[in-house]
Order: structure tokens, then C-alpha cells, then sequence
């Protein structure tokens, strides 16, 4: 008798798709809020590098001297592009390159968030970063940065999320600071 109830039991196919249901929610809805949380990290990075791009092609332009309230609408306009949920942080720098001393100079160096300015004791650390130049060739150097705070727990942790643009000027051979 008990092996008929449970032939009967294994060939029953009633209620099959709620089990598989309730089992297979987890997974789907893991990889739901998975596949968000990555797509949400990429769109936050090309936003960040979009941002500095457009700080940088906007300093490019300018002909007059930059001040301390154009560095704070450029954080601003930072803000605004990328919609970050944490802090962010600009560094906008002028540097040129000397040939005949073999190295870099910052011409003028400005921060939003980022604890120091560039100096031409600290520009060394990046050269390797740097573009080969002509001499006293300029170049305009923003360097954005915030935190990436994931909107689901599915493995990615915080991180920050830094972009290093730099560019020429356009129309002047330098960008000066108006002090």
C-alpha cells in the first residue's frame, strides 16, 4: 500500500510549477537586483568620466583668467552630471613641461574635496601618468573622484570611482589663474 501511494505520489505532477516557483524567486530575483547593481556602476563610471571630460573641454576654451568661483561652479556642474549619492571631489591643475630641466611644473592648481593642490614637489609622483609634451607645452589636468555606493548587496562593495583627464587649451597657449 505504501509503495502505491508513493509511485502515485512521484507521477503527480500537480502543484509542480509553484514548487519550482518558490524555489527557483531567490535566485531570479538575485540576479535581477544583480544585473541593476552592475549596469547602475557603469552608468555612475561613464558618468563621472563624462563629467571630467566636460570640466576639461569647458577650461580649454576659456581666454580669460579662472577664479575661485569658476572652480566652484565647476563642482557644481561635477554634481549636477553625475548625480552621485556621495561627495564628490575636483582637482583642476595647469602644468607645463620644461625639456631642458627634464620635468613637470604646476602653473596653477585648485581643489574641491581632494585634500591637497598639485605642487611642483607632488607633480613628480605622477609623470609616469602624464602625456609626453613639447616644451613648454600646457596642458589642463582634472582629476574627479567619488564613491560608489551599490544600491543592492549582491558582492560589489563601495568604491571609488577617480578619472585623470587632461587637455590642451584651445584658444591661448595657457589658462590663467585670476588672482
Amino acid at each position: 500500500m505504501f509503495k502505491k501511494f508513493l509511485g502515485r505520489f512521484a507521477r503527480d505532477e500537480k502543484g509542480s510549477v509553484s514548487v519550482e516557483f518558490v524555489l527557483m524567486f531567490p535566485v531570479l530575483f538575485w540576479v535581477i537586483m544583480a544585473c541593476y547593481t552592475y549596469f547602475d556602476g557603469y552608468r555612475q563610471s561613464a558618468a563621472n568620466l563624462k563629467a571630467a571630460f566636460t570640466i576639461s573641454d569647458l577650461i580649454s576654451r576659456e581666454t580669460a583668467g579662472i577664479n575661485e568661483t569658476y572652480i566652484d561652479s565647476m563642482q557644481r556642474l561635477l554634481n549636477l552630471m553625475t548625480r552621485s549619492q556621495s561627495a564628490t571631489k575636483v582637482r583642476i591643475s595647469v602644468i607645463r613641461w620644461d625639456e631642458e630641466d627634464d620635468r613637470y611644473y604646476v602653473d596653477w592648481s585648485r581643489v574641491r574635496g581632494f585634500q591637497d593642490e598639485l605642487t611642483n614637489a607632488t607633480i613628480g609622483d605622477m609623470a609616469e601618468r602624464l602625456p609626453t609634451m613639447p616644451d613648454e607645452e600646457r596642458v589642463i589636468l582634472v582629476e574627479t573622484s567619488n564613491t560608489y555606493v551599490p544600491p543592492f548587496k549582491v558582492g560589489i562593495n563601495e568604491m571609488e570611482m577617480d578619472n585623470f583627464v587632461f587637455t590642451r587649451p584651445r584658444f591661448t597657449n595657457q589658462v590663467a589663474w585670476a588672482s
